[in-house]
C-alpha cells in the first residue's frame, strides 16, 4: 500500500535516520512532545519494518513504555509470550526491563505514539534483529486476531 493511502491523524515525520540501525526497514519518527518529564513521539512503520529487539530500563516506575496504535496494523511480541496484534486504539504497556520489539504487520502500514515512563535511570538497550524466520512465522491477514 503506498504511503498516500495511509490516513492517520499525527504526522509521519521524518525518516527514522537516527535509529535506522536497530530497525529491519524504513520507520518514520514525529517528536510530538519533547519538553517536560514524558516525550511523546509518532513512530511510523512501513509494511513489514520492524524495530530490534530492545530493554527499556527505569527505576521507580521509570522505564515503562506505553505504545498506542493509532493507524495501520502492527505486532507487539515480548519474549517468551505469544505476539499480539496491534490495531487503532489498542494499548500496550510494556514494564521496565521487558525485552521486545513492535512493528508492522507484513502486508501494512503502522503508526504508534510512544511514551516511556519518567524515573531514575531511564535508558534504553537495543539488542539483536527480529530474524526473518520469527517474523515471516506471525499470522498474515485474515488469520490475526487480537492475539496471534
Amino acid at each position: 500500500m503506498p504511503q498516500d493511502d495511509f490516513d492517520q491523524d499525527f504526522p509521519l515525520g521524518e525518516p527514522n535516520d537516527a535509529f535506522a540501525q536497530y530497525f529491519t526497514g524504513q520507520s518514520y519518527l514525529a517528536p510530538l512532545v519533547a519538553e517536560g518529564n514524558v516525550a511523546v513521539s509518532n513512530v511510523t512503520f512501513e509494511p513489514g519494518c520492524r524495530n530490534n529487539w530492545h530493554i527499556h530500563h527505569g527505576e521507580n516506575g521509570g522505564g515503562d513504555q506505553i505504545l498506542l496504535c493509532t493507524a495501520g496494523s502492527g505486532w507487539y511480541r515480548a519474549d517468551g509470550q505469544d505476539p499480539m496484534s496491534m490495531v487503532p486504539g489498542s494499548v500496550i504497556r510494556v514494564p521496565a526491563g521487558t525485552k521486545h520489539w513492535h512493528g508492522a504487520k507484513a502486508d501494512s502500514w503502522f503508526s504508534h505514539l510512544a511514551f516511556i515512563t519518567p524515573g531514575r535511570g531511564v535508558g534504553n538497550e537495543w539488542l539483536e534483529p527480529v530474524t526473518d524466520e520469527e517474523y515471516d512465522a506471525l499470522p498474515t491477514g485474515s488469520e490475526d486476531g487480537e492475539n496471534a
